[in-house]
């Protein structure tokens, strides 16, 4: 097992297990949405340096308008194609484990999986993720896009914390056992 930096999942899904919609969709977590409540995020961002996401993922973060979410981090986006980085932004078309290895060997603070379902599963695959800060938003989907896939490997988990919050957004944190 390597040891150095921890790395941590933190994403929200449906109470059925999805983090998009049928049609790609993430509006339902706008139904959480609270002013001044970020559920952890900027403590949790506070801990980490790097961020490894699909290129799905980018894709639909920068889709929202919004201004890149990581500006500071060293980001890295797995992807089929190579492209040329964009500042802090680095396109990474090679195996996604070897890249997860070697971040976590490295120095620094803790690594971030930002997404998606793919890269998720890969890493749980090959028993990558360390940490788990999963929210569950109170919302049946019916269908969309699952966070875990079937046929992934036995991995036993311990709660660290559970917080429910007014919203009804139940946030649950696990480390991988024996970490």
């Amino acid at each position: 097992m390597l040891t150095g930096r921890d790395i941590k999942l933190f994403i929200a899904m449906s109470l059925d297990g999805y983090i998009a919609a049928s049609n790609d969709s993430i509006d339902f977590l706008s139904m959480v949405e609270e002013e001044g409540q970020d559920y952890g995020y900027t403590n949790f961002m506070n801990g980490v340096d790097t961020v490894v996401m699909g290129r799905k993922t980018y894709d639909k973060v920068l889709s929202m308008g919004i201004a890149f979410p990581h500006p500071d981090k060293t980001t890295y986006v797995v992807t089929r194609k190579p492209r040329p980085d964009i500042g802090n932004v680095k396109f990474y078309a090679m195996d996604p484990i070897k890249l997860v290895q070697e971040l976590k060997s490295s120095e620094g603070k803790d690594v971030f999986v930002d997404g998606g379902a793919m890269l998720v599963n890969t890493l749980l695959k090959h028993n990558l993720i360390d940490t788990f800060c999963i929210s569950i938003i109170p919302v049946l989907l019916g269908g969309g896009l699952r966070l875990f896939e079937n046929g992934l490997p036995e991995l036993p988990l311990k709660l660290v914390e559970a917080i429910s919050f007014d919203k009804g957004l139940v946030q649950l944190r696990y480390a991988r056992i024996g970490k």
